[in-house]
């Protein structure tokens, strides 16, 4: 974890080495920024700083590994125009280097009437963000496709896929090392201080000197970003457990591709939904509960610190009166296996609580500001010689390659990169 400053009391080593930029951060965003800059500019020296002991293992490695679409996103917002584009990259990239990817399909289902307006901003978004294919279908067409989904109307998008992150992150990080920069791992940033000439960084792997300085910290950017400017970021960093479950083998008949339920739009997550999952078998989920610890994969693991800074932070109270009601019920799905089968049912499959078997979750780092909003969009803050990216939630990992790109342009315009 990503400690508070602590600069050493002795004099400063003399730092091991100096580069142009040095990214904090090894999850997928972190590494498809470092590739996209040494493309953009092959004389740049830069390091990826990974606290753990092997790229993505937080979010980038604990996600149901869909190719997101689209459909979600505000037109014009950061998610909108780089994930259609990421996720066109992304099953390239895939072909390109032989990883795990299938196209399966995606079905979003209105199971009632009450539904439909909800259905039709989707569509209308889906439309304006450009996803290829997507068509509008009734109940006997949605039955064609996925034969025990249930509801009134339905989008279908032929061309959503599954891919496997993890190996992505693993692909970057060897393409980092080939495109000449440095991945250092096991390599948590302890400290950050400006200099004349840059930063100095105190790392648990001896002192980084740099130019320039990105994060992309994930659950913990809200920290490095407060590490490095020495003051407490205007959002924070609110974590949320996503708990999945697997259906038992004899059962995955049930589900061909993807199949979601529409989601409600004043909530960031997308509701229960059945995932094909690129390396076998199909995954139910996830629910959203409040982790009380960053990294906080089990029910039972807590932070104190991590665990105060959700609770003393005013915006957590006022999203949880606004939405007692929503936190309630997934809170109630976590610890009650019936009611998750219940809320899969809606979609039609007939799922029991003996039809799941328990599977691994993930952790949403998700930016909260004071007044209790949602950041919706991505978000990355500028100053002269750092740039931080402070949310990056879903669908980051799609539209990563995009995001990468992005960055490298911005950097190119604030010159953080030799050209």
């Amino acid at each position: 974890m990503i400690r508070a400053p602590m600069l050493p009391s002795r004099a400063p080593a003399r730092a091991e080495s100096m580069f142009d930029v040095a990214i904090v951060g090894g999850g997928i965003v972190g590494l498809a920024t470092a590739c996209a800059m040494l493309e953009a500019a092959p004389r740049t020296r830069l390091v990826v700083l990974e606290k753990e002991a092997r790229p993505g293992m937080h979010q980038t490695g604990h996600n149901s590994g869909v190719l997101h679409s689209g459909l979600y996103y505000k037109p014009g917002s950061s998610k909108a125009k780089t994930c259609v584009l990421g996720a066109q990259r992304m099953l390239a990239y895939c072909a390109a280097r032989r990883l795990p990817c299938r196209v399966v399909g995606k079905v979003v289902v209105a199971v009632d009437e009450r539904e439909l307006p909800r259905l039709d901003e989707l569509e209308r978004r889906g439309t304006a963000n450009g996803v290829a294919g997507l068509r509008r279908i009734g109940a006997d067409a949605l039955r064609e496709i996925e034969p025990f989904a249930r509801g009134v109307a339905a989008l279908h998008v032929p061309g959503a896929a599954i891919v496997d992150y993890a190996a992505v992150a693993l692909a970057l990080a060897d393409d980092v090392r080939a495109l000449g920069g440095e991945l250092r791992l096991s390599c948590a940033v302890r400290g950050a201080r400006r200099e004349t000439s840059g930063w100095r960084l105190v790392t648990e792997r001896g002192d980084v000197a740099v130019h320039r300085l990105v994060t992309c910290g994930g659950l913990w950017s809200d920290r490095l970003a407060a590490l490095a400017e020495g003051r407490r970021q205007d959002v924070r960093i609110v974590p949320f457990r996503g708990e999945y479950w697997r259906l038992r083998e004899d059962k995955e008949h049930w589900v061909n591709g993807l199949i979601y339920p529409v989601p409600d739009p004043r909530f960031p997550f997308l509701g229960v939904h059945f995932t094909r999952m690129v390396g076998g078998g199909v995954e139910c989920g996830p629910n959203a509960v409040l982790a009380l610890r960053r990294d906080g994969y089990r029910r039972g693991d807590f932070s104190i610190r991590d665990a105060l800074s959700t609770l003393c932070w005013p915006g957590f109270w006022r999203l949880a009166a606004r939405h007692f009601a929503t936190g309630a019920a997934e809170s109630w799905r976590s610890h009650r296996r019936s009611a998750f089968a219940t809320a899969l049912r809606r979609l039609g499959p007939p799922v029991t609580a003996e039809d799941l078997v328990p599977a691994d979750a993930g952790v949403r780092a998700q930016a909260l500001q004071r007044n209790g909003a949602l950041v919706d969009d991505f978000l990355v803050v500028d100053t002269p010689d750092s740039m931080h990216v402070l949310n990056a939630p879903s669908p980051a990992a799609t539209a990563s390659l995009a995001i990468g790109t992005e960055l490298a342009s911005r950097a190119l315009r604030n010159r953080f990169l030799p050209i």
